[in-house]
């Protein structure tokens, strides 16, 4: 939000930091308002008021606010880390959701586990064959040859459970009726 502090007759905190006088076209004053002094201080010992004058001056004044916060945001990163600035915090935050990302992927590939082991039917029934065309569906019996589908080759979606990822693109908002 811009501020015109010319019109409260109180210098911006550019040129209250500068120690002159603020003129009524100052080009910081409606960036740099007289409540927010450490913002230019900041911005000042990174970059220079000449050159943020310079860059505010060729920046179309729809596109200075966005300027001025990010040299703003750059400039306290930079204090913070004067080697990396905000690459550093980015690197960080990246290195952070790779992390979060193979946690999430193990934990589904736990949760598929547990599901699949949750799913198979043990018999209670003393015949064997009986139980086995139970389990396969079918009223041939086990299939040697490996041509039936057993409970263990379920795909994650027809899993007992279902974990929605934060990216599922199902609009419903109930991701657990997707169990079949």
């Amino acid at each position: 939000m811009m501020a015109s502090s010319s019109s409260y007759n109180s210098p911006c905190a550019a040129c209250k930091f500068l120690r002159r006088k603020c003129m009524p076209d100052c080009i910081f004053a409606p960036y740099f308002p007289p409540e927010e002094p450490q913002k230019f201080a900041n911005v000042h010992k990174i970059f220079g008021a000449s050159n943020v004058s310079k860059l505010l001056n060729e920046v179309l004044p729809h596109q200075r606010e966005d300027a001025v916060n990010s040299l703003a945001y750059e400039a306290e990163a930079r204090i913070k880390d004067p080697v990396y600035g905000c690459v550093g915090a980015i690197s960080v935050l990246q290195r952070q959701v790779i992390r979060l990302q193979k946690e999430l992927d193990a934990t589904n590939a736990e949760m598929i586990r547990y599901t699949n082991t949750c799913t198979e039917i043990i018999p209670t029934h003393h015949h064997h064959h009986d139980a086995a065309t139970r389990m396969l569906g079918n009223n041939e019996g086990p299939d040697v040859g490996g041509s039936s589908s057993s409970l263990l080759a379920q795909s994650p979606s027809s899993a007992a459970f279902y974990y929605p990822s934060p990216w599922n693109n199902d609009l419903s908002g109930d991701a657990f009726h997707h169990i079949h």
